[in-house]
């Protein structure tokens, strides 16, 4: 199944898809005219423990409403029209497969998993792996239940997401290069926090990749 399949041909060409020039750091577009690498002054300030995080399209018009239908309607075919949307993100030669490891998805907690029925970013790594040929692996745990972070700014997000997430007992990532997957990046947060984790537990390093950015 592929894009064609979920959006005509208006919707599908007024995705709006991120291009150059965007931040090094957190994949923010820049209006104007910059030759050459840059970060934008959010990252400046701010202390993220992924190397860089790529986003395939902007969370706005049809591509915000796809990824809200799939995440919280259970529209779960829309999955692979998502998909799409990440895998642009190989696009960026950052992103090249033999820079990694191993795939790891951003986990939810068990009571929102049930909720929900599934986690969305797991899905969307698998469909990467077989893209990649990388191996996906489970391990991060959410331990804490957290709120929606939606009405949160940045340094609220971080604290609500303080010792969230865990490595999972008897898994190991030492010397690991890991790509980690999310379905959206907002202010970064979540991705950083999963990252600093995955550091802490002997990850070399760890960029992250999502559908889509806020």
């Amino acid at each position: 199944m592929r894009a064609r399949e979920y959006l005509c041909g208006n919707c599908k060409d007024r995705a709006p898809r991120i291009v150059p020039p965007f931040c090094s750091r957190c994949a923010e577009p820049f209006d104007g005219a910059i030759d050459g690498s840059f970060a934008c002054t959010n990252c400046a300030n701010q202390t993220l423990h992924f190397e860089a995080a790529i986003a395939g399209y902007r969370a706005r018009g049809v591509v915000r409403r796809v990824i809200h239908n799939f995440k919280y309607h259970k529209q779960v075919y829309l999955r692979h029209l998502v998909s799409d949307w990440l895998a642009a993100t190989l696009d960026d030669p950052r992103m090249h497969p033999s820079n990694f490891d191993v795939i790891v998805p951003v986990p939810l907690h068990p009571a929102r998993r049930r909720e929900r029925g599934f986690n969305q970013a797991e899905l969307l790594a698998r469909s990467l792996a077989r893209r990649t040929g990388l191996p996906v692996v489970l391990v991060l745990d959410r331990v804490r239940y957290t709120t929606t972070q939606t009405a949160f700014d940045r340094a609220e997000r971080m604290e609500n997401l303080r010792d969230a997430f865990r490595l999972r007992p008897a898994r190991n990532v030492r010397g690991s290069r890991v790509l980690l997957v999310d379905d959206v990046l907002t202010t970064g947060s979540t991705l950083s926090e999963c990252a600093r984790v995955l550091q802490d537990s002997g990850a070399s390093f760890v960029y992250a990749a999502t559908a889509a950015r806020a």
